[in-house]
């Protein structure tokens, strides 16, 4: 899974940058959409492959839990050689090792007489096999709930991951649409300082025709000096957010785009009834159901520790057989029932419910707080929707003026009935309108995919 996602998300970042590499030769940076963006997101941003590798960690202690249920069956073999060191008989038979005794013994078994007795002793080898199998036939429900309750900690890492995937979602859309407006921040300076450079034009000509003064001249250039700074810091500031939006990505920073006019479109439903869509969010978004199955998880985590006050049954079977040499001895076998009762642990089981508990009380605790929070988020969503709108339309409204004011400062300033100041005031105003423009625009966009989220959609 891991090897997978990381060559697909190298395969992506490699293709960027090729497509990169041939369209800057010709047309510039290649065409990024708001979806190969996010295609990009979900398959190359490493936290949503934590969050894969996390689930699938889960899948295999749902495994784990799981087998206790299952027959267990153990093999054994065992192999040696073995040599016993006497080769003679002393008193009633009984062997002695070589070497030299004294004195005289009768016995029914034999006789031994003092002297010296010698021999080679005995070696040989011996071996046995064998298997034995277990079965679990009743535990008090300990191991079917740890069973359970690893399945409830599966889905919620599913859960989980969901929500991995929408906040990377989220943030990939902010970075997008950040991005975009400082990219029409930079035009919007540009343009600015276009039009201080005509206006230092006109004024130079103005001061040598004498008909304007020299403080007119010194004013201006400082305004284009002004506007080049500003026009440096936008530029920088939107190759910064475009590195942002290459980490967001899960693509190396030096990965080139160019951002196309992609907007974000409404979200269904965005003006309507407010509490129908929180009941929606409530049933749609991940972290409620995660946060569901943690507290589910976690009261089966409670009974399983309670099944451990009681013993558990199972069944047992064993089959062995030894040898020795070549002689085959006859296999042995026996199957039966078993009981394991733990009568003192000194409290270990009463700790661990006690336990268990508490932390099933901090889970429902946090599973109503999650469920708080989606409400927020979805009124603030909506909010922000609500208020991106507004703010629209007041700013194409304030930038009409603008541009209107700027006209007639600059009509009033060639024939001599306007001053600097007004020229100067008027193209700031201009200026700042056509941000502000900007800045609504792409603040319903981010609003828009702050709703979505907040819904638990990821379209």
């Amino acid at each position: 899974m891991f090897s997978m996602n990381i060559l697909l998300a190298a395969g992506l970042a490699a293709a960027a940058d090729a497509a990169a590499g041939t369209a800057a030769q010709s047309h510039g940076a290649p065409a990024l959409t708001l979806a190969q963006a996010e295609k990009y997101a979900l398959h190359g941003q490493p936290s949503v492959q934590q969050a894969a590798g996390q689930t699938e960690a889960a899948r295999g202690r749902v495994e784990e839990a799981r087998s206790g249920y299952l027959p267990q069956a153990n093999a054994f073999a065992t192999w040696y050689i073995a040599r016993h060191g006497f080769n003679g008989l002393g008193v009633g038979g009984v062997p002695v090792a070589s070497g030299t005794g004294n004195g005289t013994g009768n016995g029914n078994g034999g006789t031994g007489t003092g002297g010296t007795t010698s021999g080679a002793g005995t070696s040989y080898n011996s071996w046995g096999t064998g298997v034995t199998a277990t079965q679990l036939i009743y535990d008090f429900n300990t191991t079917l709930d740890r069973w359970r309750s690893a399945d409830a900690s599966r889905d919620a890492a599913q859960a989980n991951e969901r929500t991995t995937a929408q906040q990377v979602l989220l943030n990939l859309r902010r970075a997008y649409f950040t991005a975009r407006g400082q990219r029409d921040q930079v035009r919007v300076n540009e343009e600015a300082l276009a039009n201080q450079q005509r206006h230092l034009d006109q004024i130079e000509n103005l001061v040598k025709a004498g008909i304007r003064s020299q403080i007119d001249l010194a004013t201006q250039r400082t305004a284009v000096a002004n506007a080049r700074v500003q026009a440096v810091t936008a530029e920088n500031n939107y190759e910064a957010d475009l590195a942002l939006l290459n980490q967001t990505m899960g693509l190396p920073s030096g990965t080139s785009f160019e951002l196309t006019d992609t907007e974000m479109p409404p979200v269904p439903g965005e003006d309507g009834d407010e509490r129908q869509m929180i009941e929606a969010a409530l049933k749609a978004r991940p972290e409620v159901a995660n946060a569901d199955q943690q507290v589910r998880a976690q009261e089966l985590t409670v009974g399983a520790d309670r099944g451990t006050y009681f013993p558990a049954i199972g069944a047992v079977g064993n089959v062995t057989e030894f040898g020795q040499g070549t002689m085959v001895g006859s296999p042995a076998w026996y199957v039966g029932l078993q009981a394991n009762w733990a009568l003192l642990q000194g409290g270990l089981t009463h700790g661990q419910v006690r336990e268990a508990k508490g932390t099933l009380q901090a889970l429902s605790a946090q599973a109503a707080a999650v469920r708080l929070q989606v409400t927020v988020d979805v009124v603030q969503g909506r909010l922000a929707v609500r208020a991106a709108k507004a703010t629209i339309s007041s700013a194409e409204e304030a930038l009409a003026n603008a541009r209107e004011q700027l006209r007639l400062a600059e009509a009033r300033y060639q024939t001599g009935q306007g001053s600097i100041i007004e020229l100067f005031d008027a193209q700031v105003a201009y200026t700042t309108a056509e941000a502000q423009e900007v800045t609504a625009k792409y603040s319903l966009a981010s609003a828009r995919a702050q709703l979505l989220a907040a819904l638990g959609e990821t379209r």
